[in-house]
């Protein structure tokens, strides 16, 4: 049995095209005094949030930098201007009752998932629980029930496989159609693989909702490795987040005001 481990890829993040933003302020005969090494994320929030008031240049623009200004936003509630910026990751070695959660939040998120219907699963990996894995006796019996569901879904595709009076299209629609039954068979801990592309409103209420959540090591792991991606790429948008290690040596990832959702 193989055992995955987590892991979150950064596919894409935001980009911010400069020279033509400058190109329409000389249309406008406007001046913008840039923040210095602000990322293109932070510059692109800070563009959206000044164009609802043309609040560029002298008179205009406020002296507040680049991430006061975005929390000046965020504290007003204007929050609109975050869904400018978008990151895909690909997610592995994740669990599919994490998945299940996950796809709970529709709005700024969207998901493509590795479907069971279509892929054999007879070598699926599968994610270990913390909680499990700490406890030798647990594991023991986690172990053999993944086994045994595994055995099982393997002998309903072996049966189709081994059956020469089936052959050809017919044969091919059969395996779907009972690839597609035999998953009911396979445990929420099966590995599964996602993309994931959300905006930063949406990763800012994801982080509040499940970054601290209790009894879910899997979530919280997961939401501290997103965290990690974002607050690099732009650190202004999430300045108002923070990580706290757990007695149990695990993270989570709060607010900076404390408060937390679970």
């Amino acid at each position: 049995m193989h055992i995955s481990e987590l892991k979150v890829r950064c596919l894409s993040k935001p980009s911010f095209n400069l020279s033509e933003f400058l190109n329409f302020l000389a249309d406008e005969n406007l001046d913008w005094h840039r923040t210095l090494n602000s990322t293109p994320a932070e510059e692109l929030v800070e563009v959206a949030g000044r164009i609802c008031y043309m609040s560029f240049g002298e008179g205009k623009q406020s002296p507040r930098r680049n991430n006061e200004y975005i929390d000046n936003l965020i504290r007003q509630g204007h929050e609109s201007v975050l869904e400018h910026v978008n990151w895909s990751f690909l997610m592995s070695g994740v669990s599919r009752a994490f998945t299940h959660q996950l796809v709970r939040h529709r709005i700024g998120f969207s998901y493509s998932q590795l479907s069971q219907q279509y892929h054999d699963e007879s070598n699926a990996s599968f994610v270990l629980p913390v909680e499990i894995r700490n406890n030798p006796d647990l594991c023991e019996v986690w172990k053999r029930n993944i086994h045994n569901s595994v055995a099982m879904y393997k002998e309903i595709m072996g049966r189709v496989y081994a059956d020469d009076s089936i052959n050809g299209h017919s044969k091919k629609e059969i395996l779907r159609s009972l690839r597609s039954a035999s998953r009911s068979i396979l445990p929420n801990a099966t590995e599964t693989k996602i993309i994931v592309t959300a905006n930063a409103r949406a990763i800012r209420h994801f982080l509040i909702m499940r970054g601290g959540i209790d009894g879910d090591h899997e979530m919280r792991s997961i939401s501290y490795e997103i965290y990690k991606i974002v607050s690099l790429d732009a650190p202004a948008l999430f300045q108002d987040f923070k990580v706290v290690e757990l007695t149990d040596g695990s993270v989570k990832v709060i607010r900076n005001n404390g408060k937390e959702k679970s």
